[in-house]
């Protein structure tokens, strides 16, 4: 059984590219236009609201907090996060707010994130309204924070940030999207030039006589119409 090597003369490759180099800028560039024209036209903007809490821990002498104290709060944000995520509270907020979308649909919408740290919690909606992602990040906030108050018997939930309606849209990133668009049709068209001539098996020059037929070259007549 005879074994196929396919020899690849990476500069070659190279040169090939570089032959090809106004077809591969001008498919990046049809790739950057797609993307611009999708973010402009074809994506609806969102926008994100975010309200930051802080949680005060129940504690007889707030001037002595020892280690096993500084780590229990540290687990407690933890739990924080959870609640406010939880079906209960996000289920409390539809029908507080008379909404028309489900506690599954209200929670893909919601972001809960803790800064490093911090035990400081955000509260981020994303709508396609900037008023009701204020909205409901507030009103997540404030059934959260009698959750919390409920469940863990903490001191109080100090808000520290309320949300406000935000004025530019969060998503979609034009430029970020831009610039993929602008790589992915650079990558695409780069991988299809290279698969064509590494996949072409026509002899189209000297070394392709040698590879094929095993013997060596003479001589080569000149192409006369390019001297």
């Amino acid at each position: 059984m005879e074994n196929t090597n396919i020899e690849i003369d990476v500069l070659y490759l190279l040169k090939k590219l570089w032959s090809k180099k106004f077809l591969i800028i001008f498919v990046a560039a049809i790739g950057a236009a797609v993307a611009l024209v999708g973010s402009l036209f074809l994506m609806t903007p969102q926008y994100t609201s975010t309200t930051r809490i802080y949680v005060v821990n129940n504690s007889k002498d707030s001037n002595s907090i020892t280690t096993s104290d500084l780590q229990a709060g540290d687990y407690l944000v933890n739990d924080y996060k959870e609640i406010i995520s939880s079906n209960e509270v996000l289920q409390t907020v539809v029908q507080n707010e008379n909404l028309s979308i489900s506690s599954g649909q209200l929670s893909k919408m919601l972001t809960v994130t803790i800064p490093s740290d911090t035990r400081v919690i955000s509260i981020s909606v994303e709508n396609k309204n900037p008023q009701e992602a204020s909205d409901l990040a507030n009103a997540i906030r404030e059934v959260a924070s009698e959750k919390i108050k409920s469940v863990t018997k903490v001191q109080d939930v100090t808000t520290l940030e309320v949300a406000q309606a935000s004025s530019s849209p969060s998503s979609p990133n034009v430029k970020r999207n831009v610039m993929i668009g602008l790589l992915v049709g650079g990558f695409l068209s780069v991988v299809v030039v290279l698969l064509m001539e590494v996949l072409d098996d026509r002899v189209k020059r000297p070394e392709d006589i040698e590879e094929v037929l095993g013997m060596t070259l003479l001589g080569v007549v000149p192409n006369t119409d390019k001297l």
